[in-house]
């Protein structure tokens, strides 16, 4: 049944033909949701007659599209509450905290994984996220990992095979071993149901020359690559993941001019993870150098146990403006078809006709207020594929 949402202060289409700016605003809008894909989007005066079996009343609110969560780790069992609060009493973040949650995760059974997953897509939905793609990574043995990508899919369609997310317990005394496992035996196990494969380059994790192997390994099993670049301090991953032609190069925090010109050069989108720079009193990535140089740029909100443990958009979109230099129209355009173009994806992201019909009422005038108005909950209603949540 198609659904007009009518009466809308002002629609983000991210459709510049279909609006002003780069976000494509129509004040005094309406919205007609078809069968699973967006069937018109225009001003009020111009609804076409007839055009919708059911009316919803926005009362002048905002709509926006469903935000893109593009990078997230949500099949993992129990937390790091200790972890954090270590953190917060002056403890450095490092990357071996993960072997913590590879301990809980696989000894949790497959459907406590898969409790927890639904859990927080749920969570995620109920703040606005209509896309959100999800990793593996915390189980770190063949059956494990393939394990934790049968959890994911069952969720979403963009699964990300990371195995290479640190070097597990087992082969601490034989990395290279380690990476022969990854990008052998269980990329065979891992492939068939993943659509990505990432690495975490840093240190304390893989270095560039490990990274590049898993990732040409995974290429050549048809997964795209993703890359965890410049984190915890330089290294290669921006410039590894510009040289393979990653979808994404994710946290981009310590970049130099020639890591920004690269990637102002290619089509990797530098995806930024402003929750795991909160959660870690780390500095924040500078938003507005990649933007100024013309780099297009995504914002996920990195949900982990460890270093990130939100799965809400909107306070990574408050985030970005407060801390990252970004304007509100850019952190909403970011979290929206940023994400989708990490994600590769030209269906999400945006509301005109064709796109799939993912959409957020706020409890707003403005799609201004998500920045305005932090830590509210501000999504009133969302649609996903047509359908009310």
């Amino acid at each position: 049944m198609s659904v007009l949402i009518d009466n809308i202060g002002a629609l983000v289409t991210n459709d510049p033909e279909l609006g002003r700016g780069t976000l494509g605003l129509i004040e005094d809008a309406a919205l007609i949701l078809g069968d699973g894909n967006v069937e018109w989007a225009g001003p009020r005066a111009a609804i076409p007659e007839g055009a919708a079996a059911e009316r919803f009343d926005a009362a002048g609110r905002a709509v926006i599209p469903g935000f893109v969560d593009s990078h997230a780790h949500l099949v993992f069992a129990g937390d790091r509450a200790r972890e954090f609060a270590a953190r917060m009493a002056g403890e450095p973040y490092a990357a071996g905290g993960i072997r913590t949650t590879v301990q809980a995760t696989r000894a949790a059974s497959e459907a406590e994984l898969d409790a927890t997953t639904a859990r927080l897509v749920a969570e995620a939905r109920r703040s606005g996220t209509t896309t959100i793609e999800c990793k593996s990574g915390y189980g770190l043995t063949v059956e494990d990992e393939a394990r934790s990508l049968a959890v994911a899919g069952r969720h979403t369609d963009e699964v990300t095979y990371l195995g290479a997310h640190v070097v597990a317990p087992e082969y601490a005394d034989d990395p290279a071993g380690y990476v022969e496992l990854v990008a052998g035996p269980m990329l065979d196990a891992c492939a068939p149901h993943a659509r990505w494969i990432d690495v975490f380059c840093e240190r304390g994790a893989f270095d560039g020359d490990q990274a590049r192997a898993i990732l040409r390994a995974g290429a050549a099993r048809g997964l795209v690559p993703r890359v965890h670049a410049n984190q915890l301090g330089h290294g290669p991953g921006v410039q590894l993941a510009v040289e393979l032609g990653a979808a994404s190069a994710d946290h981009v925090t310590h970049v130099t001019d020639a890591d920004v010109a690269a990637l102002a050069s290619g089509d990797t989108v530098a995806t930024l993870l402003p929750g795991a720079e909160f959660s870690t009193r780390a500095a924040y990535p500078d938003a507005r150098r990649l933007l100024d140089a013309g780099v297009t740029v995504a914002l996920a909100a990195d949900c982990n146990p460890g270093s990130s443990y939100t799965t809400n958009i909107p306070f990574c979109i408050a985030l970005a403006v407060r801390e990252m230099g970004m304007t509100p129209d850019e952190a909403v355009w970011a979290a929206t078809a940023g994400g989708a173009r990490a994600l590769r994806r030209d269906d999400v992201g945006r509301l005109a006709p064709g796109a799939r019909a993912d959409a957020v009422l706020l409890e707003a005038p403005s799609h201004i207020h998500l920045a305005y108005r932090p830590g509210v909950p501000l999504a009133a209603a969302v649609w996903q594929g047509g359908v009310r949540a």
